[in-house]
């Protein structure tokens, strides 16, 4: 397996993503091996920047660019297994259609489209989740812990499911404000957080089990959208939890 960072939160805290070395080398001093996406605008800043993994040592899970298919010729040019879809519609079955003509698409290059589970989208719950898969068979899951947990789910349970499915994963925790039904905004209702930091029963650890326990040798990635102090001291206490789990 890899470790690496989706390195959003970073990204929140610090107003952007400035300094590429900076971060890959704070992240690299941690015990991290490289974070999610390499972004770019052009072919010539992807090699650029892919350059700057390399000399570092360090690597990345896949490609966004400003278009589609810009994305998926790079990270098929890089030899990435996976992009993210770019489905965009609002109803489950027309997201679902479009999903699968984009795994055809994606084929062809020999890279695996992959959902997000997130709260917020039309993919959200377990029912949702549990449907999309079945609906969507040729797509990749990109297990995101904290947001299924969040919102109901069952993150063990769907790893075990689906573990020959999962081509990368995302684990953060999630810390849940006072319970109040009426609030419908989720980003209201509690806040990620490190790992082991949580406080709705969510055990990284057991899903991590699940996939070493298959075999699995993607990459993990910790994904800390909020942070309350610097992201490094937070980062730094997830890899120590990581690291508890044997990864």
């Amino acid at each position: 397996m890899k470790i690496g960072v989706a390195d959003f939160g970073l990204n929140v805290y610090e107003g952007g993503l400035f300094d590429l070395e900076d971060r890959l080398l704070k992240l690299r001093e941690i015990g991290y091996d490289g974070i999610e996406r390499l972004e770019a605008d052009s072919p010539s800043q992807a090699l650029e920047r892919a350059a700057i993994f390399t000399r570092l040592g360090m690597d990345f899970g896949t490609v966004r660019a400003t278009s589609f298919g810009s994305s998926l010729q790079w990270t098929a040019g890089f030899r990435k297994e996976y992009i993210w879809t770019a489905a965009s519609a609002r109803d489950m079955d027309a997201f679902c259609r479009q999903v699968n003509f984009q795994c055809q698409a994606t084929a062809k290059m020999n890279v695996r489209t992959v959902l997000h589970n997130h709260l917020g989208t039309v993919v959200e719950t377990q029912e949702q989740l549990d449907h999309f898969m079945a609906a969507c068979p040729d797509c990749g899951l990109l297990l995101d812990t904290a947001h299924l947990a969040a919102a109901g789910g069952d993150p063990v349970g769907t790893a075990k499911k689906y573990v020959q499915r999962i081509i990368a994963v995302h684990v953060k925790d999630w810390f849940a404000y006072e319970p109040d039904d009426t609030i419908k905004e989720w980003h209201r209702k509690g806040r990620f957080c490190e790992l082991g930091a949580g406080n709705i029963g969510l055990d990284n650890h057991a899903v991590l089990n699940v996939l070493k326990s298959a075999g699995y040798n993607g990459w993990i990635f910790v994904e800390q959208d909020t942070h309350l102090r610097n992201p490094y001291e937070d980062l730094a206490v997830s890899r120590r939890y990581l690291r508890e789990s044997g990864i």
